[in-house]
């Protein structure tokens, strides 16, 4: 039998982020694992590793977040959910479905990438308040075009899935259907109106996000400090 792995993952202890998306993946696994900057002397590990990375990893992390996985140090959120979903069973078993849900979790990032936009259009080194016009205009066409795209294309996907499967890839849960109830979530956050006009449009997308959050490590999860 494998030894089971305690995983380390490097992520800023105060935000969700990009790390979340491998919390959930972890957290609905139930797998072992150490949010490290959220431990004592953390942020201080974290911070070196970017500055110096580490002597067994042949890159230096650009920035979090990135796995401990044994001996393998593993950055950016879709490759490391790359490799975890096989070991999580959180991906199907054929090369198809790997990729399938790799394929998805890109084109997250993409829309995940252009809401981070909306706060800062100009630059990401400088204040929201520095730019609060030009962000008003970047959310305007990113509510009105970019979502509905993003969102109508997810919504196509299930629908050609069949009704009787529900899901991104395959006939389980995948780590896209966790990040694409993260983004939901994270959209209903920012932008409830907007969201909440939307809703009516993708009854797919939003039954997925209920499946999600209705299954119980990430319902526990969801209820518990871990979730920031």
């Amino acid at each position: 039998m494998a030894k089971r792995i305690t995983y380390e993952l490097y992520y800023w202890a105060e935000i969700q982020g990009r790390g979340e998306f491998v919390r959930l993946a972890l957290e609905d696994a139930g797998a072992d694992y150490v949010d490290v900057a959220r431990e004592p002397g953390g942020a201080k590990k974290l911070t070196k590793l970017l500055r110096d990375g580490s002597s067994s990893s042949p890159a230096l992390p650009f920035a979090p977040p990135f796995l401990l996985a044994g001996k393998l140090w593993i950055a950016q959120t879709a490759a490391i959910l790359h490799y975890l979903g096989p070991r999580l069973d959180l991906v199907p078993s054929n090369d198809a479905g790997r990729y399938a849900a790799l394929q998805h979790q890109l084109t997250l990032a993409d829309l995940v990438m252009e809401a981070h936009d909306t706060h800062h259009p100009i630059g990401v080194g400088m204040y929201y308040e520095d730019q609060r016009p030009e962000s008003k205009r970047r959310s305007q066409q990113f509510l009105e075009e970019r979502v509905p795209k993003f969102l109508g294309h997810f919504e196509r996907q299930l629908a050609r899935g069949g009704a009787r499967q529900g899901w991104l890839v395959g006939r389980s849960c995948s780590y896209a259907d966790l990040s694409l109830f993260q983004v939901v979530q994270g959209l209903r956050y920012a932008f409830p109106h907007a969201m909440a006009a939307l809703t009516r449009k993708i009854p797919r997308v939003s039954a997925l996000h209920d499946r999600v959050a209705a299954r119980p490590n990430i319902a526990a999860y969801l209820r518990s400090p871990r979730r920031i």
